[in-house]
């Protein structure tokens, strides 16, 4: 499979702080690939640089053939963007924003009505295709947001953290696009924040911490770097969920995380389990699960920077400078 965006050694600063440090990317055609990292990152300013909206200060990108900084032009032909926050006009109706983008990249005003009417059928949204964007609710404007990243039927699609801002079930129903858009052979890059989102989309991941790539693999093959299992207790009684901890510290020597009323430990050697259960007993602490598992993503991550991706401050000036853009190719 040939690959649709190869970029190798990107390196931006603003007013001298570094926001890459040497990016390397390869997204293979007809895949997505997840660019995964915190705030601050450097994801925003590789997205922008692959689509044409800032120059690296090193290194070079290209995308579908086309080389970023010489061939600006032929790269924005095939591209589409979706950034952080929906930019359609609140003022005009779901149909006037997408035939108003058609317009602009050339189509008849006959052609134009009719993608229009494609898009808003395809996104769910032909039933509001007449209503003020500013009576949807965030779900819709999302939606509505993505379909005009494809008014020029892009054969790439960057998303830059599509789902922020959303609540569970707009979410899911935006990863469903991503998937059909998958299925009729779009390639797309999608940055986001959110590990389940990774995990769920991703055919490859790449983690990005400080404007550096430290991982790279499937979502599985950076599971599996890890390289333990993870031991979960999840007590009867919640309130006994510190001691449970305490027991698997000792008997394990890992440390503890506790979330969503468990203790978890990285194991490596998976023969702790029945002193475990031995203390648990000795204690009297009823168990409602006991498991080993493979770690997360988000756990992933964790063994890989030592810090989760929700944890890290903005680096200030160099993220902060590269403001998040959207534009129709």
């Amino acid at each position: 499979m040939t690959d649709a965006i190869r970029a190798e050694g990107l390196v931006k600063r603003f007013k001298g702080q570094t926001a890459l440090g040497g990016v390397d990317l390869t997204a293979r055609t007809g895949a997505v690939l997840g660019v995964l990292g915190p705030n601050g990152s450097g994801k925003t300013t590789t997205v922008r640089i692959l689509a044409t909206l800032l120059q690296p200060d090193s290194g070079h990108a290209v995308v579908g053939g086309y080389d970023v900084v010489r061939e600006p032009h032929q790269v924005r032909r095939q591209i589409g963007l979706t950034g952080q926050y929906a930019a359609v006009d609140e003022d005009l109706t779901g149909t006037q924003n997408l035939v108003l983008i058609a317009r602009l990249l050339g189509f008849s005003r006959s052609a134009a009505k009719v993608r229009a009417g494609e898009l808003m059928d395809r996104f769910a949204l032909a039933f509001a295709a007449d209503r003020p964007v500013k009576t949807y609710s965030g779900g819709m404007r999302r939606r509505l947001d993505l379909a005009a990243s494809l008014v020029g039927r892009p054969s790439l699609l960057y998303l830059d953290e599509p789902t922020t801002g959303l609540d569970p079930h707009s979410r899911n129903e935006l990863w469903d696009v991503v998937r059909t858009l998958v299925d009729d052979g779009v390639t797309v890059l999608l940055t986001t924040q959110y590990l389940e989102e990774a995990d769920q989309l991703a055919d490859d991941i790449a983690v990005l911490d400080r404007g550096e790539v430290i991982s790279r693999g499937t979502p599985d093959e950076l599971k599996a770097r890890a390289g333990s299992q993870v031991l979960q207790v999840r007590p009867l009684e919640s309130a006994r969920l510190e001691q449970v901890g305490r027991i698997v510290e000792d008997v394990t020597g890992s440390e503890v995380r506790s979330g969503e009323g468990a203790a978890n430990a990285s194991v490596t050697d998976t023969t702790v389990m029945p002193e475990v259960v031995r203390r648990l007993d000795d204690e009297g602490i009823a168990v409602a699960e006991l498991a080993l598992r493979r770690p997360s993503l988000d756990e992933v991550f964790l063994a890989l920077t030592g810090h989760t991706a929700e944890n890290v401050p903005d680096s200030g000036g160099a993220a902060g400078a590269a403001e998040t853009e959207r534009t129709h190719a």
